[in-house]
């Protein structure tokens, strides 16, 4: 197989550790590999490509030659058989005494996976909550530390950074505050579904972090009242120069940056955005309408 892409991304053969439940939504998955050496980046919101096999399937099913044009060909290969693609941010690696990385962490939010559930689990739940030593994926991430995956690059001279995250993007805002330094100001809301998924995170910022445990009740998608409502009641300590990451559901990002940059006040040109999903879209569809 060739696994090279365009630098500075490339496919990393890799397979599971081991993994850990860190609350009733949230997993922890472990990879290691053994070209994952070449694998480097600077951390806060990496995004990564992970490709996931079918159930029955000892591996993920991708083309044989993974050059350049691996995108078309992975999507010639029949629906039931081509690998669940899914993207993923890295939490944390590890590396060696020569500065290899040797592991590295892939946190999954677990839906439909609980006995009774409202909604089916999606492949990549049903995947990781059955993941066990030796299962085996593909990883398309980078190669070079500091990449164009990396969205979260607040300018020089910020003096106030602002984070809210959904779950989904809980692990890349989880990596943006170990990032970032010592005596940085931050005001951070983070929404989960449950409250034992709440974690003790670590900074060095000087960081003021909101916890937001979502109702069944509450409506989600098209700007979650939770999340809109504790943002525009919290008082920002005076900034001359803000600087916002918004990550998750793309209407409820869309509502916060209206916010921010309309009735707080911040340029847009500092407001960075991700929509990690959409409400009642899969991740295929989404990328279809891309």
């Amino acid at each position: 197989m060739t696994t090279a892409v365009a630098a500075p991304f490339r496919f990393f053969s890799l397979q599971v550790v081991r993994t850990r439940r860190l609350g009733p939504s949230l997993l922890r998955v472990t990879f290691t590999g053994a070209d994952l050496h070449a694998f480097a980046s600077d951390g806060r919101d990496q995004s990564l490509s992970l490709f996931l096999p079918h159930p029955g399937q000892t591996e993920p099913a991708v083309p044989i030659e993974l050059g350049d044009n691996w995108w078309q060909g992975w999507r010639e290969l029949p629906d039931d058989v081509r690998a669940v693609m899914r993207s993923y941010t890295l939490r944390a690696l590890r590396q060696d005494a020569h500065g290899n990385t040797v592991e590295i962490d892939i946190d999954f939010v677990l839906h439909g996976v609980e006995p009774g559930a409202a909604a089916p689990a999606g492949p990549a739940s049903r995947w990781a909550s059955r993941a066990t030593a030796g299962d085996r994926v593909l990883l398309l991430g980078p190669a070079v530390a500091d990449n164009r995956a990396i969205r979260f690059r607040p300018p020089e001279g910020t003096d106030l950074v602002v984070v809210w995250a959904d779950e989904t993007a809980v692990p890349a805002a989880s990596a943006i505050l170990e990032w970032l330094p010592a005596g940085t100001r931050a005001k951070v809301w983070l929404e989960v579904h449950d409250a034992g998924d709440i974690q003790d995170l670590t900074t060095e910022a000087d960081a003021e972090i909101t916890w937001l445990v979502h109702s069944e009740r509450e409506t989600r998608g098209e700007g979650s009242p939770m999340a809109l409502d504790a943002v525009r009641a919290a008082a920002f300590p005076p900034a001359e120069r803000p600087y916002a990451w918004i990550a998750g559901e793309s209407g409820c990002v869309k509502e916060l940056r209206r916010h921010l940059v309309r009735e707080r006040g911040i340029d847009r040109r500092q407001v960075t955005f991700v929509g990690y999903w959409r409400q009642g879209l899969s991740e295929e569809q989404l990328r279809e309408q891309e």
